[in-house]
C-alpha cells in the first residue's frame, strides 16, 4: 500500500515509517521540516503545514492509509489558537483528504490525556468505561479530545477509523520527553508531585508502534477495532517514583530531587500560568496546573480491549526497554563526546 504519516520526521512518527517500510508499504511523511533519517528509509517527504488545507490533500493524493501522528504537543501555550489549527483543523483536514481521495482507513494517533479529570484515578480500565475528561486545563488535552471525537465520528461504510492512546511514549531516539527530564534532573530541579506513590503506566516506542500495526491490519468497515479509542501502554504499571528513578538511571541521570506537596505543586502550577501569560518570557513554565494533575494522579489501563479487537499486547517489557534505552543512550552520548 501507499501509506501517509503525518508527523513522520518525529519520535513515534520514525518508528511508524521504519515499520510500514519494513513492511514494504510506500511511504509518504508530511511534516513541516525535512529529515534526513526518512530519506535513509525511503520515505518521500511532502512539506507542509496541517493548518493548510490544500497541502494535506495533495499529499495524501494516491494513498490507500493515513496515520494521523502529527500534533501540536506542549503543557502550555501563548497563543492557545496554535493547538487548535494543527489538532482540531489539521485533523479536520485529513479527514478531508480521505473523503477527497476515498481513503479506506484512517489510525489515529491519540492522547489518553482526553479522559483527564482533576486527580481522579483511572487503575485497569478501558477506553470504553472512561468517559472524556471535563473542564480541561491544557490546550493541547482540549484540542485532541476535540480532534478524536472528529474522527470516531467520521467512521462509516467508507472509511474505517481507529484512535490509539498511547501512555507516555520513551525509549531509544527520544529527543522530547527523556532529554527535558534528564537536563532538569541533572540540575537538582527535578522534584516529585506527592509522594511518588501513585502507580502509572507508559510505553515503550516498539510496543507504541506495534499497536498502530496491528490496529491498522485489522481496520475495515465493521471490523471490532473500527469506530473505537483505545488506552495503549506497557500494560505493566509502576509507582511514579520508580518510573521515573529507571528511566533516569537508564540515561545515568540523578533520581528525582525531593518532592513537592500537590497543592503547592499546583499553585505554582497556576502563578507560572499567570507569569507566562503577561510577561515575555520563552518557553513553556516549569509546571502548570493540568500538569501537577498528571503528576500526582494514578494512571494505567488495561490492554485486555486492544488484545480482544486486534490481536495486540505489548512485547517489549519495562525492563527490557530500559536495557535498550540505557545501551542507546550510552552509545549517544559516547558520539557526543567524540569517544
Amino acid at each position: 500500500m501507499k501509506v501517509l504519516v503525518t508527523g513522520g520526521g518525529g519520535f513515534l512518527g520514525q518508528a511508524l515509517c521504519r515499520g510500514l517500510r519494513a513492511r514494504g508499504h510506500e511511504v509518504v511523511s508530511f511534516n513541516r521540516g525535512l529529515y534526513p533519517a526518512l530519506d535513509a528509509m525511503g520515505v518521500t517527504q511532502a512539506r507542509g503545514d496541517l493548518a493548510n488545507r490544500d497541502a494535506v490533500i495533495d499529499a495524501s493524493r494516491g494513498c490507500d492509509a493515513i496515520f494521523h501522528n502529527a500534533a501540536k504537543a506542549g503543557a502550555w501555550s501563548r497563543d492557545p489558537r496554535e493547538f487548535h489549527d494543527a489538532n482540531v483543523v489539521g485533523t479536520r483536514h485529513v479527514i478531508d483528504a480521505c473523503r477527497e481521495h476515498r481513503i479506506a482507513r484512517l489510525v489515529y494517533t491519540s492522547s489518553p490525556s482526553v479522559t483527564h479529570r482533576a486527580t481522579f484515578p483511572v487503575a485497569g480500565l478501558g477506553a470504553d468505561d472512561v468517559p472524556y475528561g471535563e473542564h480541561l486545563k491544557s490546550p493541547y488535552a482540549q484540542t485532541k479530545k476535540i480532534a478524536e471525537q472528529m474522527v470516531l465520528a467520521a467512521g462509516d461504510a467508507t472509511l474505517a477509523v481507529v484512535a490509539l492512546r498511547p501512555r507516555l511514549i520513551w525509549g531509544p531516539g527520544d529527543n522530547q520527553l527523556l532529554p527535558r527530564i534528564v537536563e532538569r534532573a541533572r540540575a537538582g530541579r527535578l522534584k516529585l508531585v506527592g509522594d511518588g506513590s501513585n502507580l502509572v503506566d507508559t510505553t515503550y516506542i516498539d510496543n507504541a508502534a506495534e499497536a498502530h500495526f496491528a490496529a491498522f491490519e485489522h481496520l475495515a468497515p465493521g471490523s471490532a477495532c473500527a469506530g473505537r479509542a483505545y488506552f495503549i501502554s506497557n500494560g505493566a504499571p509502576r509507582s511514579m517514583r520508580e518510573t521515573l528513578t529507571a528511566l533516569l538511571e537508564a540515561a545515568g541521570a540523578p533520581p528525582p530531587n525531593g518532592s513537592v506537596p500537590f497543592p503547592v505543586a499546583y499553585a505554582i502550577g497556576a502563578a507560572s500560568e499567570a507569569a507566562w501569560s503577561l510577561l515575555p518570557l520563552h518557553g513553556e513554565p516549569p509546571m502548570t496546573r493540568f500538569l501537577a494533575e498528571q503528576l500526582v494522579t494514578t494512571h494505567w489501563y488495561s490492554m485486555a480491549p486492544a488484545a480482544r479487537d486486534f490481536g495486540w499486547l505489548p512485547r517489549v517489557s519495562f525492563d527490557d526497554g530500559l536495557a535498550q534505552l540505557r545501551t542507546a543512550w550510552q552509545g549517544s552520548q559516547a558520539s557526543l563526546s567524540g569517544a
